[in-house]
C-alpha cells in the first residue's frame, strides 16, 4: 500500500518524514550511529526481511541520509555510512531515545545510554534552549508559518 507523500508540503516535519518517517529507516540510522555498517549487520540486528532492508537502505541513500562505501577492511562487501545530512539527525535520534527511556520504558530498563564518548558521563536532555545555552520553558517556545501568520502556543499551560 502507497502512503501519501509529503514532499510537496510547506512543512519542515512533513518533508522530513518523507525520509526518515518509516520506523525502519529510524532504526537502521540508530544502528549505523552505533557503529553497524554492513547489510549483515542490519539484517542481524533488526530481524528484518532482506527485500525490506534492502529498500530501506537505497531509500536513505538516496534521500542522501547515507552513503554506500567500499568496505573499509578491503573486502568485497560494500558499507553504509552517514553522510553530513544523516549525522545531523543525531539530535532527534538523542530526542527520541531520551523521550522512551522516560515514557516507554522497557521493563529490563534502557538497552542504550547516549553519553559523551571522552567522559562516559549522560549527556542531558534534548530541549529547546536559548542562545546562551539556558534551558527554555516549553509555553516560551513558537512555531510560526513562514507567511507571518501569528506564532502557535505548543503549551499555553506548561512551564
Amino acid at each position: 500500500m502507497k502512503t501519501k507523500s509529503f514532499s510537496d508540503m510547506q512543512c519542515s516535519i512533513a518533508r522530513t518524514l518523507e525520509h526518515v518517517g518509516s520506523w525502519w529507516s529510524l532504526l537502521i540510522i540508530r544502528d549505523v550511529m552505533m557503529g553497524a555498517r554492513r547489510f549483515k549487520h542490519f539484517e542481524k540486528s533488526l530481524g528484518i526481511a532482506k527485500n525490506t532492508l534492502t529498500v530501506r537502505l537505497a531509500q536513505l541513500v538516496e534521500a542522501g541520509i547515507l552513503e554506500k562505501v567500499p568496505a573499509s577492511d578491503g573486502s568485497a562487501f560494500d558499507e553504509y555510512v552517514l553522510t553530513e545530512r544523516g549525522r545531523e539527525l543525531a539530535p532527534v535520534m538523542i530526542a527520541l531515545s531520551q523521550w522512551g527511556d522516560k515514557w516507554v520504558p522497557h521493563e529490563k530498563g534502557p538497552s542504550t545510554e547516549i553519553i559523551d564518548g571522552q567522559t562516559g558521563e549522560r549527556l542531558p536532555r534534548v530541549w529547546p534552549r536559548r542562545e546562551n545555552g539556558e534551558m527554555m520553558p516549553l509555553n516560551e517556545v513558537r512555531m510560526r508559518q513562514a507567511d507571518d501568520v501569528p506564532p502557535k502556543n505548543w503549551a499555553r499551560d506548561q512551564a
